[in-house]
């Protein structure tokens, strides 16, 4: 298996609870992503909208980008989630701001898996929507937008 993920915390924001983010990041890599590793970046809004601007020509922040680069090694590649969208979500939503942060981390895994909500048919939303019953989350970020 492939080292555990890395969930680096550029950000002292209210509402992270980076131990329990980490047991979750563990609980994907292990049980959605098959023992493949990726890093998750929890940042700011100006972070996540310099690197849309830099890699999708998109500038505004975004809640969660992903950057599938599979290795030789099982890795999977990289993740950056934005701490102040999860935060507004989750109040938009009715929910912790670290449900959200689950959210977002379980969306940007299925990317990182390959997987493409927007090109594939619905594929990625279903299996969204079963990770999201199966530990325990409320309605993930494709089922918001149909």
């Amino acid at each position: 298996m492939s080292p555990d993920p890395l969930v680096i915390f550029e950000t002292t924001a209210r509402g992270l609870r980076r131990r329990e983010l980490q047991k979750f990041a563990l609980r994907l890599q292990k049980e959605v992503a098959g023992g493949g590793a990726y890093c998750c970046l929890i940042s700011t809004d100006e972070h996540l909208r310099q690197l849309n601007r830099e890699f999708r020509q998109a500038d505004y922040a975004t809640d969660v980008l992903s950057f599938p680069a599979p290795s030789p090694d099982g890795g999977l590649g990289d993740m950056a989630i934005s701490v102040e969208r999860a935060a507004e979500q989750a109040a938009r939503h009715g929910h912790e701001t670290h449900v959200e942060l689950c959210i977002l981390m379980l969306h940007g895994v299925l990317h990182l898996l390959g997987h493409d909500h927007e090109a594939d048919k619905g594929q990625m939303r279903r299996l969204e929507t079963r990770w999201r019953k199966a530990f325990g989350l409320p309605t993930g970020l494709i089922e918001r937008t149909k």
